[in-house]
């Protein structure tokens, strides 16, 4: 049995075009973009090259963009950055009850400093309601951190109506953008962000660098402390290679359009429902989702067990086994999914080399195995 990797929201595969353009970093161009001598040109212009790439596809300009290991620093950058410059000003945050642990498990630590923390809840297809957000601002709130699209349902959040409200109580707002950047745009201007996060391995690129947006005129705290790199924001020589992979990954992003991944994943929820029928129930909002996202829940089973019966199929279940008892997720207990659906969830998430034949293949095995 062939493998199909159906899991792209976990990690893409790199991209020749990303891979052709990282080489010469494998092979040579070692110097530290840092130095000022002859052995550091090649890699300065490649970074700083790299950073006018995700300013493109951002929409912003090129000192608005930090590199970072990944999307999971870029939050940590934004979250503990806010806190530390402006935890005097105001030590309140607000943010969703479907974000990732990227941005809970800092919310955390922050509390454990002061930091006070609204959680405001979603829709029963995982959607923001603005006004709730609006009802959480207080006169101490200093950021609002929601995300663009969730990484299980792949359900986009109003982030353009919720920037408005940060805007019209001049409070700070960011949006971990690591499930939406390269599938939906993400310019920033029309989202109306002040911060926003990505990362490399999510849309194509290579896997240990990401960005952080910061809009101009911003001040945060740096979390890494040292010799002054990326305009003191965060320490540490930067990696040509990495940076030119994921500057080369944002400008094919730019190229791609993501309809033929849309046109699969919608075809492979018809064949699902015309094969299992009411066996087979979706998760997150019909409309609202990026376009290769596919979250279904197979009634009264377990979606562990759904994805060992499919073996040499890659893909996430929405539940998390532990010493033989079973947790359903999180992000389908805050959309209030019941139990005896939301413990068969299974997430599909499309990329760019799938084919009809192998979701045709995949859809007929869920059919025999239920």
């Amino acid at each position: 049995m062939n493998h199909i990797y159906l899991d792209h929201n976990a990690s893409t595969p790199v991209a020749p075009d990303v891979i052709n353009v990282m080489r010469p970093f494998l092979e040579g161009n070692f110097g530290n973009p840092s130095s000022g001598h002859w052995a550091a040109l090649d890699a300065k212009d490649a970074l700083e090259g790299a950073r006018g790439q995700v300013a493109s596809f951002l929409g912003c300009e090129n000192d608005e963009v930090i590199f970072t290991s990944g999307g999971t620093e870029a939050n940590n950058l934004a979250l503990k950055g806010v806190w530390f410059d402006r935890r005097r000003r105001g030590n309140h945050f607000i943010t969703s009850a479907i974000e990732h642990d990227a941005i809970r498990t800092p919310l955390r630590f922050l509390k454990s400093l002061g930091a006070k923390v609204t959680i405001v809840p979603v829709d029963r297809y995982g959607v923001v309601d603005p006004e709730a957000v609006r009802k959480a601002v207080r006169p101490e709130t200093a950021l609002i951190s929601i995300m663009h699209a969730n990484n299980e349902t792949g359900t986009i959040q109003p982030i353009e109506e919720i920037s408005r409200i940060a805007r019209d109580h001049e409070i700070l707002f960011h949006t971990d953008a690591a499930q939406s950047a390269g599938k939906i745009p993400t310019k920033v201007s029309d989202l109306g962000v002040d911060f926003l996060s990505l990362a490399a391995h999510k849309m194509y690129g290579p896997k240990g660098v990401g960005a952080l947006y910061v809009r101009r005129g911003i001040k945060i705290e740096s979390h890494s402390h040292g010799a002054g790199h990326e305009s003191g924001q965060r320490a540490g020589t930067e990696s040509a290679l990495l940076t030119s992979g994921l500057g080369a990954a944002c400008a094919l992003a730019q190229r791609k359009s993501s309809q033929p991944v849309e046109a699969l994943r919608d075809k492979f929820w018809e064949l699902l429902q015309e094969r299992l029928g009411d066996k087979v129930v979706l998760n997150g909002h019909p409309q609202l989702r990026v376009p290769n996202t596919l979250n279904v829940s197979f009634v009264n089973q377990i979606g562990a067990d759904v994805l060992a019966a499919l073996d040499s199929v890659a893909a996430a279940t929405g539940s998390a086994c532990h010493a033989g008892c079973v947790d359903m997720s999180p992000v389908l207990i805050a959309m209030r999914t019941p139990v005896h659906v939301g413990m068969g969830a299974v997430r599909f998430s499309l990329g760019r080399q799938n084919t009809l034949e192998e979701i045709e293949s995949v859809a007929s095995r869920l059919e025999e195995i239920l």
